[in-house]
């Protein structure tokens, strides 16, 4: 499953210090934003405070020590008091065991890790999003790159073209509407340069927004392996697989536990109870009656159990019990609901990615076949029997079949590794970015492995097509 995946990734792109030279690759750009994300790093932390709910849940289950410490100065004392020290220092400790809540402790516990659970599968969602976010813009910097300098040998073509009709029109070959046809079939060029490199401006930007730092020369991505074979292979993957669909489960899970949380407040409590303390008047305890005298100084221990049964609550269990047993009715029918979404998501990654498929074939045909028209087109122009503008429109027309080729090599990327994403296989242990240095979710701190050294800043438009 995840080890195709894998491998292809390991043996189609090099390692960050090996390929600096060679520009950058898709590889490159997932490991950078994995450990510099803010969207991951938010996420990161995000789970680390859910894995603190279950000490905290644990807390209520175990004993509780306290100890007080005063010291007082008698300023004005009773006139009838047989003693009347001028001063004391006390110190008391008490120490609570619960040993009965009602099975409160262990059903928060319980929600708690399934809360954990739901974190872990969100983590999970967020990466895949956020790879999906890279893997769309690395792939919008090269289709934007091409584009560009498609465009750009079409100005140079028309600018060929354009002095050829001058030349024709000096001899008489040509009419002055050969000519301005071939100016405005020129000016209109320029403008789709400009608005292309324009374009390409957006990208390079978004890249930099969703890695972290701009872009220098892209290398090819590889191919994609492991996409399934129909829709309903993706679907079954993606409803045993998807983080979307498990975060909504444990989520679903932690609900019904907190129904039994809400129950615990009816029942009684028990608890065993100790306390110990220490009196001293520091010697200022004196008498009024002749001969009498006190101890300075005192220590007293009781151990014991303590019950709280409840008689009258004002209505409040109830009210809470119904209150989560609303709220987890609400996560079921969201269980539902995450299920048809990413049934429905799978079913149209998988239509998407086949649709650009043909669509990469047709462009592939077009292009040979306007090729072929194109360089028809011209021979007959050349001995009279078409004009200019069947030239210029023969250009356009694969210039128009070499864009759209282009733009269909993006989107069948970027819709494959959306299907992957959508059957839950496109998360940094699925890519093994790091081989093995991943951050591991849980109550010990997650680690990363160290970043790249910084690099130089490219230029606006610097980009590999």
């Amino acid at each position: 499953m995840s080890n195709g995946f894998s491998k292809w990734f390991i043996a189609a792109l090099p390692l960050v210090a090996s390929s600096a030279a060679h520009g950058e690759t898709l590889r490159q750009a997932l490991i950078y934003a994995y450990r510099t994300n803010p969207s991951l790093t938010a996420a990161r932390a995000g789970l680390r405070a859910a894995d603190e709910g279950v000490p905290i849940a644990k807390a209520a289950g175990r004993p509780t020590l306290s100890a007080t410490a005063d010291y007082q100065e008698f300023v004005v004392r009773s006139a009838n008091s047989f003693s009347a020290p001028l001063r004391s220092a006390n110190a008391n400790a008490n120490l609570s065991l619960p040993l009965y809540q009602g099975g409160r402790v262990k059903n928060s516990i319980r929600a708690a890790d399934a809360r954990v659970e739901s974190g872990r599968q969100n983590l999970r969602f967020t990466e895949a999003d956020v790879f999906t976010a890279i893997v769309s813009v690395y792939m919008d910097v090269m289709r934007d790159g091409a584009i560009v300098e498609l465009n750009r040998r079409n100005v140079a073509v028309l600018e060929t073209n354009l002095q050829a009709s001058r030349d024709r029109f000096e001899v008489g070959d040509l009419t002055r509407t050969d000519v301005a046809q071939s100016e405005a079939r020129l000016a209109v060029a320029r403008g789709q340069l400009e608005t292309a490199a324009a374009q390409l401006d957006t990208s390079l930007e978004n890249y930099l927004r969703f890695v972290g730092l701009p872009a220098r020369e892209l290398e090819q991505p590889p191919g994609l392996p492991g996409l399934p074979r129909s829709p309903v292979e993706a679907v079954t993957i993606a409803l045993g697989n998807s983080p979307q669909l498990l975060a909504a489960h444990a989520d679903a899970k932690a609900a019904g536990y907190d129904v039994r949380v809400a129950a615990a407040s009816r029942l009684p409590k028990l608890s065993a109870v100790g306390s110990g303390g220490y009196n001293n008047y520091l010697g200022s305890l004196t008498s009024s009656l002749p001969g009498r005298v006190f101890q300075q100084a005192q220590t007293t221990a009781t151990v014991g159990l303590s019950a709280t049964i409840p008689l009258y609550q004002g209505g409040l269990p109830a009210a809470e019990v119904r209150r989560a047993s609303a709220l987890e009715s609400q996560a079921l029918e969201q269980t539902i609901f995450v299920e048809r979404r990413v049934i429905a998501e799978a079913r149209a990654a998988y239509s998407r990615y086949q649709a650009t498929q043909a669509v990469i074939r047709s462009s592939k045909a077009a292009i040979a076949a306007n090729e072929l028209a194109l360089e028809g087109v011209r021979a007959e122009n050349s001995v009279g029997s078409r004009n200019v503008l069947d030239v210029l429109n023969a250009e356009q027309e694969l210039l128009n079949s070499r864009v759209q080729l282009v733009t269909a090599e993006r989107d069948a990327y970027v819709a494959g590794f959306t299907l992957l994403a959508a059957m839950g296989r496109a998360e940094a242990r699925d890519l093994d970015l790091f081989g093995g240095t991943l951050f591991e979710p849980g109550f010990s701190r997650g680690t990363t492995a160290p970043l790249p050294p910084p690099r130089e800043i490219p230029t606006k438009r610097q980009t590999a097509a």
